[in-house]
C-alpha cells in the first residue's frame, strides 16, 4: 500500500512538472522567435518555411573575410535556353548588384554597391548585429532609457516607503476603525482605471503638470491598494511578542517600523518593488497622456514612435523590442528566490 501511494505520488509529480516544462516552452516559443528574427538579414526575415537559425546572404572578400550582403539584385542572366520539347529552361543568374556592409552595418567602401557573380552570394547561418545598431541609433534607445530608469526607481522608491508606511499602521498599531478602513481602502481595488483617468488628467491639468513627470511619480508615493494589503499580510507574520518586546525596551513606533519590521520583511518588499518596476518599465498609457515632448519619452512610448515612422523596417523593430525585453528576464532572473519567497509567505494570516 505504501509503495503504491509512493508510485502515485511519484507519477503525479512527473505528470505536473511535464505539464509546467511543456507550458514553459510554448510561453518562450514567441520570444526565441523574436530574437532570432532580430539576428536575420532581410531577405531572410520572410521566408517559408519559417527558420530558426539566423541566417543571411554572404560574399567571400578573402580567405577569413565576409561581407554582409543588405540589397541584392540580379543585374545578368544566362542566355535563354530550350528543352527538347521547345520549354524555356530556367534562366540562371550570372551577376548580382549588391550592397557591402559589416556586421555592424558599416558600408565596406565609399561605394557599398558592387557587382559581383551570383555564385559568391551564398547563404549562411551567421547572425548578424547590424539590426541593433541601427536600430538602437535610430530609436534614440539612450535617452529613451534614461527617462525610463529614473521614472521606475523612483516609482519603486515612493511606492515601497509608502505602502509600507500604511501596511504598518494596518497591521502592527492598534486604533479605533482600523480594520473598517482597511476594508474601505480594499475596496478601491474595484475601481477600474478608466474611471479615475480623466479626473486624474484634469486635476494634473489644473496643477500645471502636463508635459512633466510629476503625474507619474507623485502618485507612486501615496500608496497602492493592492501592494498595502500584500504587505499587511505579511507583516501579521511577525511575531507579536517581538513588537511587544521592543515596546517594552522603548522603541517608537518609527524605529519599530524601520528597525524591526522593515529588515524582516525584505521578501514581500522585494516583491513590490518587482511589480513596480514593471509596472513603470511597460507603462504606456501614462506617458502617452501625460508627456509631449519626445525627449521625455519612456521606452514603450519611443517603440510605439519607432513603429509608426518605421513599420517597414521589421529587423530593427525586432532589435529594439530585445533591447526592452532583456533587462526585465535579468532582473527576474536574479530576483526571482526573493520574489517566490515574497508571493508563498505573504496572505499567511488574515
Amino acid at each position: 500500500m505504501v509503495r503504491q501511494k509512493r508510485s502515485v505520488r511519484t507519477t503525479k509529480s512527473v505528470m505536473s512538472h511535464g505539464t509546467l516544462a511543456t507550458l514553459s516552452v510554448i510561453f518562450m516559443v514567441p520570444f526565441a522567435w523574436l530574437v532570432v528574427t532580430s539576428l536575420k538579414s532581410e531577405s531572410h526575415m520572410s521566408s517559408f518555411p519559417p527558420e530558426w537559425m539566423p541566417r543571411g546572404e554572404y560574399v567571400q572578400l578573402g580567405p577569413d573575410r565576409w561581407a554582409e550582403v543588405v540589397r541584392n539584385e540580379i543585374v545578368e542572366y544566362a542566355p535563354i535556353e530550350y528543352d527538347p520539347e521547345g520549354k524555356a529552361k530556367p534562366r540562371v543568374a550570372l551577376k548580382s548588384k549588391v550592397d557591402l556592409v559589416d556586421a555592424w552595418g558599416t558600408p565596406l567602401d565609399r561605394e557599398p554597391t558592387r557587382i559581383v557573380e551570383s555564385d559568391k552570394v551564398v547563404t549562411r547561418v551567421r547572425p548578424t548585429l547590424r539590426h541593433y545598431v541601427k536600430g538602437a541609433g535610430a530609436f534614440g534607445f539612450k535617452v529613451f532609457l534614461q527617462n525610463t530608469l529614473f521614472i521606475a526607481f523612483v516609482a519603486v522608491l515612493g511606492t515601497v516607503l509608502s505602502c509600507s508606511w500604511v501596511a504598518f499602521g494596518f497591521s502592527i498599531l492598534q486604533w479605533p476603525g482600523r480594520d473598517k478602513l482597511f476594508y474601505l481602502m480594499l475596496s478601491t481595488l474595484m475601481l477600474p482605471g478608466q474611471v479615475t483617468m480623466i479626473p486624474l488628467f484634469l486635476i494634473f491639468k489644473s496643477l500645471g503638470w502636463i508635459n512633466t513627470y510629476l503625474p507619474l511619480l507623485v502618485p507612486a508615493f501615496l500608496g497602492n491598494a493592492f501592494f498595502i494589503f500584500l504587505l499587511r499580510q505579511f507583516f501579521l507574520t511577525i511575531p507579536r511578542d517581538l513588537i511587544d518586546a521592543a515596546r517594552v525596551d522603548g522603541c517608537s513606533s518609527l524605529r519599530i517600523y524601520w528597525q524591526i519590521v522593515m529588515p524582516l520583511s525584505i521578501p514581500a518588499l522585494a516583491t513590490v518593488a518587482l511589480f513596480t518596476f514593471l509596472n513603470s518599465w511597460n507603462d504606456f498609457m501614462g506617458p502617452l497622456i501625460y508627456v509631449v515632448d519626445e525627449a521625455k519619452y519612456t521606452l514603450s512610448l519611443g517603440l510605439a514612435m519607432f513603429k509608426g515612422r518605421f513599420a517597414n523596417r521589421y529587423g530593427e523593430m525586432m532589435a529594439v523590442s530585445v533591447l526592452m525585453t532583456i533587462p526585465i528576464i535579468v532582473l527576474f532572473f536574479f530576483t526571482q528566490k526573493t520574489f517566490i519567497q515574497g508571493i508563498k509567505t505573504s496572505g499567511m494570516k488574515g
